[in-house]
């Protein structure tokens, strides 16, 4: 593996034909309304690190261009197959059918520990608004509600990182 510098990390750009030759991974990432920009722009490096097949942005929300996505984005949203949708459940719903098994990140009384999660593939993890989580239609095309533990005082976890977690142990899956 080749360890980049900043300034290198921020200057990738691949051409057209290196994009094409990604191996894209059955696994999309569906962004609810999210607010931070930088959790934006945080989750299309995280798309690009887990090669994911496209990624959705639903609803009320900032998508590129935008200057703060992109400063957080390093340029991933310029490869990231991506998608701006009106409605974070019509999305999922033509996710669901298409036989997409649907992963929320959702603290519930019906999740599971991120430890026990056995993705079938092709998935899509679902994350939410950072200020009011996702809406309780959304969570009614679950098909499993994935939480990772919360041992400190604080209860929640920053919706990247918590995409990244889960992303990664979907990973292992496919790539043991």
């Amino acid at each position: 593996m080749v360890k980049l510098n900043a300034k290198q990390l921020r200057e990738s750009a691949p051409t057209p034909k290196e994009v094409k030759k990604i191996k894209r991974n059955p696994v999309y990432l569906v962004l609810d309304r999210i607010i931070d920009t930088y959790n934006t722009g945080s989750l299309f490096r995280l798309a690009d690190a887990i090669s994911a097949k496209k990624m959705y942005l639903c609803g009320d929300m900032e998508y590129p261009p935008n200057s703060r996505i992109k400063k957080a984005a390093v340029g991933t949203d310029k490869w990231v197959p991506w998608e701006k949708t009106e409605s974070t459940l019509e999305t999922v719903k033509k996710l669901k059918e298409k036989g997409i098994q649907i992963i929320v990140v959702e603290q519930s009384d019906k999740s599971i520990s991120y430890q026990n999660l056995n993705p079938h593939f092709p998935c899509a993890i679902v994350v939410g608004n950072e200020s009011f989580g996702m809406d309780k239609e959304i969570l009614k095309e679950e098909d499993i509600i994935v939480e990772l533990p919360m041992y400190g005082v604080n209860k929640s976890f920053n919706v990247w990182g918590s995409a990244a977690v889960i992303g990664y142990k979907v990973l292992e899956k496919i790539n043991p």
